[in-house]
């Protein structure tokens, strides 16, 4: 059975484009997975750092999969640590590598450190800004409102902080090479 997804990518040190395009070029060879739409990526500030690093660059995908959402966590997370994301990585540190099971499927879910839909995204205008561009009606299953809706809730400074870097068309070819 297909299921819906949708994910979130942040970076902000190294070459954050580069790490971006190097995670959607392994989510797209992702086996029973299918990228189905890319977001413009997006400057932000961070939020919540200890570190003082630099600004994210952010973006959101949805997927098709016939995985399931630990399965796909746990593919998400291979890619982190393929792309230079260690597995004791603080939350509160900048990084290298940001991949976030965000939605899945309509459902609420909490297992095994997998929470879905993804705490606090609802409060994040770098996670809702991306994710409105590319899925503005879908609902969250938990609060019943659609991701535009909660957008339209956050603060207006919190959005205006969240700059377009990047406009991504899913066929630029450069995007897979």
């Amino acid at each position: 059975m297909l299921s819906v997804a949708y994910v979130g990518l942040g970076a902000n040190l190294g070459d954050p484009e580069a790490t971006l395009n190097a995670a959607l070029k392994k989510i797209w060879d992702l086996p029973r997975v299918s990228l189905t739409k890319v977001s413009s990526i997006y400057r932000t500030p961070p939020v919540g750092l200890v570190d003082d690093g630099p600004d994210f660059l952010n973006a959101a995908v949805e997927l098709k999969t016939e995985l399931t959402p630990l399965e796909l966590m746990n593919d998400l997370r291979k890619i982190e640590r393929s792309l230079g994301k260690h597995r004791q990585h603080r939350s509160d540190r900048s990084r290298k590598i940001d991949l976030d099971l965000l939605l899945f499927g309509g459902r609420r879910f909490l297992a095994h450190g997998l929470e879905i839909p993804h705490p606090r995204m609802e409060s994040r205008a770098f996670v809702l800004v991306p994710l409105v561009e590319i899925a503005p009606d879908v609902v969250h299953p938990g609060l019943n409102l659609t991701l535009r809706r909660m957008l339209e809730r956050l603060d207006r400074q919190d959005v205006q902080d969240v700059r377009l870097f990047k406009a991504v068309d899913l066929k630029q070819e450069h995007l897979f090479d």
